[in-house]
């Protein structure tokens, strides 16, 4: 939103604790794609691992409609006071060997950043640990990337704690 100024503002914040997930649809491919297209670009400083291939939001789209058609997978946006706030997708998964083998798996979160620090992304885990307890879960796993502090404080502030170090190595 621009000021009068011509700066960026934040739109008056919803209140906290009025965040609610609603399950997006292909209506929401769009605004899905730029949400993510900004969560991926933000995540080339770690690595050239993380580089994207193609300019602009519009290649997610085809992304998005693969993961509307699993099953395993839900995609929802992150809505306060009727504000789209960011979006979450979650994957389910088993791990037969394991006795803590059902796994709800946070594939991105992500808020937008006139959202941040509104306390919606710890909303969001709020209602992921519902989830996970609603389709009995034994436990949540979510992965960032080793340099990106922020979002390691993030999910370590909000209950989880690190367990795996993902290795990657190019292939050239």
């Amino acid at each position: 939103m621009l000021s009068q100024t011509g700066t960026t503002r934040k739109p008056n914040p919803p209140v906290p604790g009025c965040m609610e997930l609603v399950e997006a649809t292909r209506a929401d491919l769009d605004l899905l794609a730029e949400y993510w297209y900004d969560l991926a670009t933000s995540m080339e400083q770690y690595g050239e691992l993380n580089e994207i291939a193609q300019e602009g939001p519009q290649a997610a789209i085809e992304g998005f409609e693969g993961l509307f058609a699993e099953d395993e997978t839900s995609v929802y946006l992150i809505v306060a006071a009727d504000e789209q706030v960011g979006f979450l997708v979650l994957r389910e998964h088993e791990r037969p060997s394991r006795v803590y083998s059902s796994v709800i798996d946070i594939v991105d979160l992500y808020v937008a950043p006139e959202w941040r620090d509104g306390g919606f992304g710890s909303e969001a885990i709020d209602a992921v640990e519902a989830i996970a307890q609603d389709r009995d879960a034994d436990s949540i796993t979510v992965s960032c990337e080793w340099h990106n502090d922020g979002a390691r404080r993030f999910y370590e502030d909000n209950g989880f704690e690190p367990k795996q170090v993902t290795y990657a190595q190019r292939v050239d």
